[in-house]
């Protein structure tokens, strides 16, 4: 209720700052580097990494230091990694449903999802997005033999120092709610991990537009995640 009044109290506000942001942030490139290998030694682990600049790996020089390559980092001494990232910059959940609709379809054991502040920035109300995130993970099941995914949770929107008062407050607290509501979903479901971060928001390791991860955040959010793979794998 309280966001939907701020909705409209704040409307103009939150619009002139969200344009405002758009134009004056820093633009950064999406990670050097292959979006597609294998790595290290045991048994086969296929990997796919789909969604958003965090997925293509925006704020880290490389693929390496992005997401893809720190997962693959964690779980080359235990399996052979395949991986592939199918990521883009601005991508929405219902966007990369129908990217990878026209992408040949491939067979791999996790997927990896990074997706939804584009969603929150769009206005997509909590229930639209879940809607979303069930039919993004029943393509993933369906057209890439998926056996689970990873569903990484949200930033912590409401500390993005590159996002004025009251705009940081305001996406904020919808990623809040998306988080709570993706795990929520997740929860009793076999096929799905929601998979949590917490990290300290600290300047020095965000990326150089203090609104993208830097290469430590995505070390601990592979970190993360390859735990969690290794959980499902044991």
């Amino acid at each position: 209720m309280l966001h939907q009044l701020a909705s409209v109290v704040l409307g103009p506000l939150l619009l002139a700052q969200g344009r405002s942001v758009h134009h004056t942030v820093t633009k950064l490139p999406e990670a050097a580097g292959p979006r597609a290998g294998t790595a290290g030694e045991g048994p086969d682990l296929r990997l796919l990494i789909v969604g958003d600049s965090a997925g293509a790996g925006v704020g880290a020089a490389t693929q390496q230091e992005a997401l893809s390559g720190r997962i693959v980092a964690q779980l080359a001494s235990s399996f052979t990694v395949q991986w592939r990232v199918i990521a883009r910059t601005g991508a929405t959940t219902a966007g990369t449903i129908k990217h990878l609709g026209k992408v040949e379809a491939q067979p791999f054991d996790f997927a990896v999802t990074s997706l939804g502040v584009n969603d929150v920035s769009a206005g997509r109300s909590v229930r639209a997005w879940i809607d979303e995130q069930a039919a993004l993970i029943d393509l993933l099941h369906t057209k890439f033999n998926v056996k689970h995914v990873m569903l990484s949770a949200l930033p912590p929107v409401h500390l993005f120092p590159a996002l004025p008062q009251p705009l940081r407050w305001y996406l904020g607290a919808q990623a809040k709610r998306y988080n709570r509501a993706l795990a929520a979903w997740a929860s009793p479901r076999e096929d799905c991990t929601f998979v949590t971060l917490n990290y300290p928001m600290d300047v020095t390791i965000l990326a150089e537009d203090l609104f993208h991860p830097g290469p430590e955040v995505y070390r601990l959010w592979a970190q993360a995640v390859a735990e969690a793979i290794g959980q499902r794998r044991d």
